[in-house]
Parts: C-alpha cells; sequence; structure tokens
C-alpha cells in the first residue's frame, strides 16, 4: 500500500497544494513553521480520520476560512487503486469517503490504511504520565484488534459508572454492595482482556524495539520495556474486593488496568532521568520502527512511515544509519521532514533508494 498524490485545500496553513510521491522516499524540506508537519498530519488524518495533534476539527481549518477538504490517492499490494478523501465545514459534521462511499461510523475506516507517525511530540511518551504510555499501547492494538477496542472501549464506561456511584454513595452516606459488584464482574471480565492484550503485545515488541535500537546506537546501549499492572500480582476482581474500603474513602477505582504503565528504561535506569536527548531521539525512534514492524505482521500490510524532524539533536551516524534502515524494501513508502536539503540529500543518495524532495515555504510547494 502506498499513497500516489495527495490534494489539500485549506488545511492548517496550506491553501492548496497537490503532489504525487515516489512509492518509496518523500521529503518535505523547509525552515521552521513553513508548513512540513502540517502535511504529514494531513497524510495521517487521511488513515486515521483524525489529526495527529489535535482532535478539534475546526483548529485544523485555515485562518479566515470555512472548511477544509483532503484527498489521497492510493494504491493497495494488488495494484488496484483506491481514493479517500476527508470533507470538513465548521460547525457541520466531517464526512469521511472511501472509493466515493461515505462511512457511517468512522471506526471502519481505521487500519484500513496503517501508518505509524514519528513525531517530537513523540518525548512525551517518555517525560509525560502514565496516561500517555497507555495510549501509546491502546493505539497500537487497537488498529488492528477490534475486540481490545471494544473491551477499552466498555471498560472505560464501566470504570465511569463505578466511580460515579462511589462518589453518590460518598455524598449521601450510603452504600449498595450488590449493585457495585455488577461493576467489580464487568470490570474484572474486560480488564483481564486488556490486560492479557497488552501484556502479549509487550513481550512481542520488546526484541524487536531492542534490535533496531541496537542497530541505530551502534550497540553500545541496552533498553528494556517493562510493562507495569496490579494484574501482575492476581485477579483484579479480588483486588477490586480488598481496595473497596479505599474506594469508598476517595470516591474512585484504585485498581485495574487504568493505573497501568510502560517503564522505558536505558539500561537499569529510567530514560526520562539519564538519557541524553540523542539517546531520547533514538529511543523513540526504534520504538515507532518496531511498532510498525508489529502492525505489519498483524494487518498484513505495510504501513506509511512518517518521520518528523527526527534528525534534530541526532549524530550523523544515527542520522546515516536510520536513512538506510527505512530505506530497506520491507519498510515501504517513508515521509520525513527536515530543514537542510543538501545535508539530506547527500544520505539519501548513498543509500540509492528512489525519492522525491518537494521544497515548502509558508504551506505552499515551491517548484
Amino acid at each position: 500500500m502506498y499513497l500516489q498524490s495527495l490534494s489539500v485545500l485549506d488545511y492548517k496553513n496550506i491553501a492548496l497544494a497537490e503532489f504525487e510521491f515516489s512509492a518509496k522516499l518523500n521529503c518535505f524540506l523547509g525552515n521552521n513553521g513553513a508548513g512540513k508537519t502540517n502535511l504529514l498530519d494531513a497524510i495521517y488524518y487521511l488513515s486515521f480520520t483524525k489529526s495527529f495533534f489535535t482532535a478539534v476539527d475546526a483548529m485544523n481549518v485555515r485562518h479566515d476560512c470555512q472548511m477544509f477538504g483532503l484527498q489521497g490517492a492510493y494504491k493497495n499490494d494488488e495494484g488496484a487503486g483506491e481514493q479517500v478523501s476527508v470533507g470538513y465545514r465548521l460547525n457541520q459534521k466531517k464526512q469521511v469517503k472511501r472509493n466515493g462511499k461515505p462511512y457511517k461510523r468512522f471506526s471502519e475506516h481505521i487500519g484500513l490504511y496503517p501508518l505509524v507517525m514519528v513525531s517530537p511530540s513523540d518525548t512525551s511518551l517518555i517525560i509525560g504520565g502514565s496516561e500517555e504510555r497507555r495510549k501509546f499501547m491502546d493505539g497500537v492494538i487497537s488498529q488492528f484488534d477490534n475486540t481490545y477496542l471494544d473491551a477499552l472501549l466498555r471498560y472505560n464506561r464501566v470504570l465511569l459508572q463505578r466511580n460515579n456511584l462511589l462518589k453518590i454513595f460518598y455524598a449521601e452516606n450510603r452504600f449498595d454492595q450488590d449493585t457495585l459488584s455488577i461493576y467489580n464482574d464487568q470490570l474484572h471480565e474486560y480488564g483481564s482482556r486488556i490486560f492479557e492484550r497488552r501484556k502479549a503485545f509487550i513481550a512481542e515488541i520488546t526484541p524487536v524495539f531492542q534490535t533496531f535500537y541496537e542497530h541505530i546506537s551502534g550497540g553500545n546501549e541496552s533498553v528494556e520495556l517493562d510493562y507495569q499492572s496490579s494484574l501482575f500480582d492476581g485477579l483484579l476482581c479480588d483486588q477490586l474486593d480488598v481496595n473497596q474500603g479505599k474506594d469508598r474513602v476517595v470516591q474512585f477505582t484504585s485498581v485495574g488496568v487504568h493505573k497501568d504503565d510502560l517503564l522505558l528504561n536505558l539500561g537499569n535506569y529510567p530514560m526520562k532521568k539519564v538519557g541524553s536527548q540523542g539517546q531520547t531521539k533514538t529511543y523513540l525512534v526504534a520504538l515507532k520502527l518496531a511498532q510498525f514492524e508489529y502492525l505489519k505482521k498483524q494487518s498484513g500490510i505495510t504501513p506509511l512511515l512518517l518521520l518528523d524532524d527526527v534528525f534534530d539533536k541526532l549524530d550523523a551516524g544515527r542520522v546515516e544509519k536510520i536513512i538506510h534502515l527505512v530505506s530497506e524494501e520491507k519498510f515501504g513508502q517513508i515521509f520525513l521532514t527536515d530543514t537542510n536539503r543538501e545535508h539530506l540529500e547527500n544520505i539519501i543518495a548513498k543509500v540509492g533508494s528512489h525519492y522525491r524532495i518537494f521544497r515548502i515555504n509558508n504551506g505552499e510547494l515551491v517548484l
């Protein structure tokens, strides 16, 4: 699967732009703020029916405009053409179409055009709270596993209901064990499914991640992913019973998969405490490349790979290793951004892969 062409209308700072892409490597070059990242985001939107950076569609409309439009022409692995289009007008519901047919539910689209994006904002995985790392796990698994997504949605719904019930019990100075037990049973059922799926995901992705990190770093550092969950200590239903008194006092559910975390370690220490800027960037790139391999294996489709400003803070050796790595046949179509054309073109020329370079300035393609 690769993206043959892209049309963008009034998306962020891009008034109108049209592109014909290489099936292998595509580079958007320009100064900071030129619109390079916005083009990657437009490609991301076509896969996920939303922006990578904001859930509010109105924020994606160009200033002083009323709507935006995106259209992408793809070629699948069988060589057949496919089209995806998005249209959004302020204060109206957006419309997403595949081959001219609108979706009733956008969730039906997720996974058809798998994509992995590496962005400077990914540093939140390392320096942010546990919610960011749960979101990472959930986002990857949900792209191909609808049963996981269903369990996650149901778990979060029951969790909200249980927390509301605990608040009511506290406010009204009463308690109903039978009603609480119903929510406990449901949390146990859905939470157990989520735990097992996350555990299997981390076990599978870790060795792939370590191999990528070793390749990029030159093998001088060791890294680890450590999945943390209270469910390693016992059944969730039992833990809910043990912590029932505490939950009634604090008025929220204190145990469960909504408290899980993923520890990102360099050697025996947390990356956020000991990692340099270059090590952190290498860590994130290796993690996202492992995500790529995982999605490819699960879906049978080679995802698009979007690399936004990944070379900043990296030495020339690591940059060259990343370019060589992603230029291999197994990685399919790549989109990347950078500010230095001469630097990037010299590295790409050594690789020998087919590529196209697009110069972007103020949201426009410079010919």
